[in-house]
């Protein structure tokens, strides 16, 4: 009975009824609501406002490490303990300059011949000069990265996502391919779609390292493989087109962390020589394996850096011209690819034979100067004695230059192609010691003194495509067409990063103004057929974007923008991160690029 009225009065309580009659009782029941139920809104106001700012909080944390990591990989940071000279207002305005260059021939291009190789700017229309691989547009991407056009930069990226293809029945030249696109997709972005399509061209490319000597042939089809030469090389290969992949190839692999374009096989030389069940599978993936290994004993294998996952796909070019390299250093433009000897050619240091020297430099220079990389500087060294052989003074000014050879005849040309030797002399005068350095570094000098006045002594203030010297005339035009080449303002720019001076900075503008008055038009830059009349051409090349104007801005900016302790250039201009070789390709590394801040897209 007890429960049942305990159970009444609980419901008696509840009974509207029963609390009308009690009005105050009614007043603090409607009260205790009004509080209760303000407690709970408030209270879920309070985690509903909590958890706005907790949203708002996390979005400022990524938005603050995305900005950290923008300036990890790609802002203007000054390198560890070096300081930025005071701003020169001269040199900040012609960078301002260059940069409206940039964009100048970049819109024209975007307007035009959006995702063709190159622009012809008079006919306002594009063209696929190299099978429309986007040469123009990919060969640029350092060009926007570093200076902060993100905006276009992000176009580009855009471009290669969804339209670049490489699967097309195009013959292409294994050397173009290799500096303007592989180089090109390996720009300091880290972004991995580049990275995907180096990976895609550089595996098309490869084939053509399979010979008996492991030259490669000149040219492959992207789509069939069948690598070749052109016919016009009567079978041979091109010395420059055949020694200039090793930046790019060993990048890759370093990128990856995939050796196979580093690789040429993975076996040691003890493991050729002491397993005999290991050999045919090795000669089986290499027809080059067994040529190089008939060349090399164990001991000289081991003393040139062949002792573990040695033999190199692109660096076995190398290694097989290094057994028969000249005691002058110096090998002809032609290399019988079955044999790997050199044919009976032509010396220069101007077109065919240009960049092979200027890898056996640089490959040393990415190798961090290490001793894995000691056979590049070597041979390299041994090319500048030679070198020194071909120099030659006129008169009555006393320019230097350097002749071509052929035998046991020399002839007094030179190519403004060869006006990237000065840069390279003074790069390499850091390894000399101190009289060596002093000797090249003036050399260095001299010869861009030379290149500069190849520009200077035209009525356009342009220089031609090669000259000639005569006793008593010092220099006379020979080819006469100017095609927006870069080499002498490559090699003012390394001479005013390692000398500081400013000359070189006033030489480079004086070249660039020469471009603005006669090679600028409304819808872009072109050429000129002739230096004299300055009568223009249809094209810009890629690489007038790619290098010539790059090399220009960066001549006018602070050297910490892309160290060269930290950075090299490849013969397209495209800056690879130096680092000591890796033997084990387990942990690929990620460059870090010092550029400057993006640019705002309306800015005046």
């Amino acid at each position: 009975m007890a429960k049942s009225r305990s159970s009444t009065s609980v419901w008696r309580y509840l009974n509207p009824a029963y609390n009308l009659k009690r009005p105050k009782r009614l007043a603090l029941l409607h009260i205790g609501f009004v509080v209760s139920s303000f407690v709970i809104w408030d209270r879920q106001t309070i985690v509903r406002e909590h958890e706005v700012e907790i949203e708002k909080l996390l979005e400022e944390v990524n938005r603050l490490q995305s900005e950290l990591g923008e300036v990890k990989v790609r802002g203007e940071i000054r390198s560890p303990g070096r300081k930025d000279a005071p701003v020169n207002p001269i040199a900040l305005e012609r960078r301002e300059k260059e940069e409206e260059a940039v964009l100048h021939a970049w819109s024209s291009y975007e307007k035009y011949a959006w995702g063709q190789d190159e622009l012809q700017p008079q006919a306002k229309t594009g063209v696929n000069s190299f099978g429309g691989l986007g040469a123009t547009l990919v060969d640029s991407l350092d060009t926007l990265y570093i200076m902060g056009l993100d905006e276009q930069f992000q176009r580009a990226r855009e471009w290669v996502v969804n339209s670049l293809d490489f699967n097309k029945d195009y013959d292409a030249s294994v050397f173009e391919t290799t500096i303007r696109v592989v180089g090109g997709l390996l720009n300091a972005s880290n972004d991995k779609v580049f990275l995907e399509k180096a990976k895609d061209i550089a595996d098309r490319l490869l084939p053509a390292w399979d010979t008996p000597s492991g030259i490669p042939y000149n040219v492959i089809n992207l789509a069939r493989g069948r690598p070749h030469n052109p016919g016009w090389t009567s079978g041979r290969s091109i010395l420059a087109d055949s020694g200039t992949e090793q930046l790019e190839f060993i990048a890759l692999s370093q990128r990856t962390g995939d050796p196979k374009y580093q690789q040429k096989v993975s076996a040691t030389c003890e493991e050729v020589e002491t397993e005999s069940s290991y050999l045919p599978w090795v000669l089986s993936r290499s027809s080059s394996m067994s040529f190089l290994v008939g060349l090399y004993t164990c001991e000289e294998q081991s003393s040139i850096g062949f002792d573990s996952l040695i033999l190199f796909q692109a660096e076995n070019v190398i290694l097989v011209l290094n057994k028969t390299f000249p005691a002058d250093g110096l090998l002809p433009i032609y290399i019988n690819p079955e044999s790997g000897t050199a044919s009976h050619a032509t010396i220069t240091f101007g077109a065919m034979g240009d960049s092979f020297y200027e890898y056996l430099l640089k490959a040393w220079i990415q190798g961090n100067k290490t001793a894995a990389a000691k056979h590049y500087r070597e041979m390299w060294e041994t090319s500048m004695i030679g070198l020194q052989s071909l120099v030659r003074r006129t008169s009555p000014s006393s320019y230097a230059y350097l002749c071509e050879k052929i035998g046991d005849s020399f002839t007094d040309k030179m190519d403004e192609l060869a006006c990237f030797v000065p840069g390279m002399l003074a790069l390499g005068s850091l390894g000399y010691g101190p009289g060596d350095s002093e000797k090249f570094l003036t050399l260095a000098e001299e010869l861009a003194w030379t290149c500069y006045n190849f520009y200077q002594l035209t009525p356009t203030k342009l220089a031609g495509e090669n000259y000639f010297f005569h006793a008593g005339q010092d220099m006379n035009v020979g080819t006469s067409w100017n095609v927006l080449r870069p080499e002498t303002v490559e090699a003012l720019f390394s001479l005013w990063r390692l000398t500081g001076n400013e000359t070189y900075q006033d030489w480079g503008w004086n070249i660039f103004q020469a471009f603005e008055k006669n090679s600028r038009v409304e819808s872009g830059y072109v050429g000129l057929k002739d230096v004299n009349t300055g009568v223009k051409d249809n094209m810009i090349q890629s690489f007038f974007l790619a290098e010539t104007l790059k090399y220009l801005y960066l001549l006018f900016s602070p050297p910490t923008v892309i160290p060269l302790n930290e950075w090299v250039f490849n013969t397209e201009a495209n800056p690879l991160k130096v680092g000591t070789r890796l033997k084990n390709m387990e942990q690929p590394y990620r460059p870090v690029m010092r550029r400057r801040r993006p640019r705002k897209e309306g800015r005046d």
